[in-house]
């Protein structure tokens, strides 16, 4: 019999398979991606001290609207942006947490390049 394979087990060790060729610094911290069926989390990651630099997320008090569409992920991905440049980064390295770049990711990617990321 044919077992169909969890998509988040096959995603985590897609995720691993990435992380093992990218790293965040201080100068150019990671933009780390995750999203579930109701929201989607941004942060940026230093790697080398273990510090999460900035993030944002749908489940934020200020935030407004449904946290699980690709509009929803843009808004985010400008929140993150414009933090980011807040704090002096503009160079991150992109970090898609195993997911394809396509919908949410894709429009929070987006987002972020258009509001001051560079990656």
């Amino acid at each position: 019999m044919i077992t169909k394979q969890d998509k988040n087990q096959v995603r985590k060790k897609r995720h691993a398979r990435v992380r093992t060729k990218i790293s965040g610094t201080a100068e150019r911290p990671r933009l780390n991606v995750f999203r579930s069926n109701k929201n989607i989390y941004a942060q940026l990651i230093d790697d080398v001290a273990g510090v999460t630099i900035v993030s944002a997320s749908t489940q934020e008090k200020d935030f407004e609207g449904a946290g699980n569409n690709a509009e929803a992920a843009a808004k985010i991905g400008q929140i993150i942006a414009k933090r980011a440049v807040e704090k002096n980064i503009t160079n991150v390295v992109f970090d898609r947490g195993g997911y394809l770049y396509h919908g949410r990711v894709k429009a929070l990617a987006e987002a972020a390049r258009e509001n001051g990321l560079e990656f």
